[in-house]
Order: C-alpha cells, then structure tokens, then sequence
C-alpha cells in the first residue's frame, strides 16, 4: 500500500466511527481532544520558556561572579529580567540595602560604619526565598494541566469504551442478533475513545515529569545561587 494515501484511508473510519457515535461518545472524544490539544501548546510553552529560563540564570551568574561588587552587577541583573535569579539578586541587594542604610544613617555598602548581625542576614535570607518562591510558582503555571491530563484521560477514555459497549449490547438487545454489522459500532466507539484517551495521557505523562525535573532544576540553581549572594554579602560588608 502506498503510504502517502495511508492516513487518508484511516481517517475514512475514524470518521465513520465518530459520525455514528452517540451524543455521550463524541462530547469524551471533543473533551480529550481539547485537552490533549492543551497539553501540546503549554508542552511547547514550557519548553521555550524553560530553555530561556536557564539560559538568561547561567548567563546573569557568570555576570554576578564577574562583578568587583554587589553594587556592579545592578544594571546586569535589570536587563536579563527573564531571570529568576535576577529577581531574588535585587530583592536581596535591595533589602541589604535598606539594612545598611539604617545602620550607617543612609550610608551605603560602600560605606559600612557598623558591621551586619545575624539577624540582618537571615532577613535578607528571607526576602530572598520569598522572591525565589514567587519566581518558582510563575515556571509551575500550567504544569499542573499536564498532571491533570495524565491522570484524567485514561479515565474519561474508559468512561468513553464503557459506553461504547453498553451500545453494542443495546443494539444486540434490540435486534435480537449478535452479528459482527450489530456490535461492530459500539465496539469501534470503545475503541476510539480508549485510543483517544490513551493519546492524550501518554505525553502528558512524560511533558509533567520533564517539567517536574526543569522545575527541580531552576529550584535548586535558585536555592545556589541565594547562598553564594549570602556568602559574597559575608566578605564584602561584614
């Protein structure tokens, strides 16, 4: 069989199918549909977004550690704002800031009269974490669909294929025969809607993991890159 003309064959009884499906079998089909459709787009959303998240994070840390001082790398951290970890950098220079300039009577870090507690460091901690959590939870936006996905449509594909062979025993009740031309309609709606569902889980199952190891990932650089903000805020202020 030539394979150019292959799809065209199979869609003429998927179409088939779906036309002499019940109102119930078509709305399981159209509502996986459109969430497998959904699954793809935020599929290739977080991609993109992943991809220049890590990408801005490497490029503002090498600017962060090239810097003769916190103050330096102000101007780098305000162009790469696609960076989490531009944000948690502002928020603590800038609560560092605040700290500094109550103790020094508005002075800055470059004119340290009083050296920082604990306690002024574990606020800036704060601030920070807080940042990294709100920078966190906008790369988690969406995820969650994909979980939902993964763990619904198999589901909704069997509520579909259950129905699909309660037709087919309707239909032989009705009839009083157990022909293949009785069954085979309910049969094939089972079938497409266990295919569709099944479709519709497997990516979502394996984009949520992947999403789940970026998020871990971009967590963890986030997590890093806060401790060597403190350790650099040791030497050079305290």
């Amino acid at each position: 069989m030539d394979t150019s003309i292959a799809p065209f064959i199979l869609a003429g009884p998927i179409w088939n199918i779906i036309s002499n499906s019940s109102a119930f079998g078509i709305f399981i089909l159209g509502v996986l549909v459109f969430m497998s459709l959904t699954s793809w787009a935020i599929i290739f959303a977080k991609y993109r977004e992943f991809r220049a998240v890590e990408a801005e994070n490497n490029k503002f840390l090498q600017t962060f550690r090239r810097a003769r001082s916190l103050s330096e790398a102000i101007g780098q951290a305000k162009s790469h704002s696609s960076a989490p970890v531009s944000h948690i950098f502002l928020a603590g220079y800038n609560e560092l800031t605040e700290i500094v300039g109550a103790k020094n009577e508005g002075g800055g870090l470059q004119e340290v009269k009083h050296s920082l507690a604990d306690e002024d460091l574990a606020s800036v901690e704060m601030v920070m974490d807080k940042t990294h959590n709100e920078q966190i939870g906008k790369l988690e936006r969406r995820v969650i669909f994909l979980a939902s996905t993964a763990n619904s449509a198999p589901f909704m594909g069997l509520l579909g294929t259950v129905v699909g062979i309660m037709d087919a025993f309707w239909s032989i009740g009705e009839r009083g025969s157990a022909s293949l031309a009785v069954v085979a309609p309910g049969i094939a709606e089972a079938l497409l809607a266990t295919i569709v569902g099944l479709g519709a889980a497997i990516p979502a199952v394996i984009a949520y993991n992947w999403a789940n190891s970026k998020l871990k990932y971009a967590n963890d650089f986030s997590q890093n890159f806060i401790l060597e903000f403190l350790a650099r805020v040791r030497r050079e202020v305290r």
